[in-house]
């Protein structure tokens, strides 16, 4: 798919950097916008109508909010494949709604090791869902465009205003990124446990 359309977004960062802005662009194009915790409540708070993640899945966040986005009606949205007809099918059939653009960005786990915290406080600061959703939206990058950091959103908005879509090459450069994020995070976390 070269040209993207963004008619469902999932925000959810913890750098809420931009993140007004951003909502209230996708928003005023039409853009469906699903969101968890303090993400939803701070573009609730701007004025930016959004979906819960809970709502989309069903299921409350649990485990103290280890568990928000890792589910089927999330996942199966970011990585189907709009090219592939079998993959809209499934979709279609269980009722899930694709997913266009994914904002993400990540726990502070760099920062909250700094006060040399024991343990345990450290890794809850370690984050699942979300370098899962960076991943997955970065492997799914012919279908989705992923926003791993604030530095994307203008260029987004920029090309959504002026074509209505995002371009390939766009998504490609922000699926490295995401990569490329995601590996460092990894080592980070790797390196503080040796």
């Amino acid at each position: 798919m070269k040209s993207l359309p963004v008619k469902r977004a999932l925000l959810s960062v913890t750098d809420k950097s931009g993140l007004a802005e951003l909502g209230s662009f996708l928003s005023s194009h039409g853009t469906e916008i699903i969101s968890t915790g303090g993400t939803m409540k701070m573009l609730q708070e701007s004025g930016v109508s959004v979906a819960s993640v809970s709502n989309v899945t069903g299921f409350p966040e649990i485990l103290g909010g280890r568990v928000k986005t890792l589910h089927p009606h999330i996942h199966a949205g970011v990585l189907a494949n709009k090219d592939d007809p079998e993959h809209m099918k499934t979709l279609s059939g269980m009722n899930i709604k694709p997913v266009d653009l994914v904002c993400v960005n990540l726990y502070a786990f760099e920062e909250a090791i700094q006060g040399d915290p024991d343990l345990q406080t450290a890794v809850e600061q370690i984050d699942i869902g979300g370098p899962t959703l960076l991943r997955a939206a970065a492997k799914n990058y012919s279908s989705v465009c992923v926003l791993p950091h604030p530095d994307f959103y203008r260029p987004c908005m920029r090309m959504l205003e002026e074509k209505g879509t995002i371009d390939l090459m766009f998504r490609i450069e922000a699926a490295s990124f995401a990569f490329a994020l995601t590996s460092r995070y990894d080592q980070i976390i790797s390196d503080y446990f040796k």
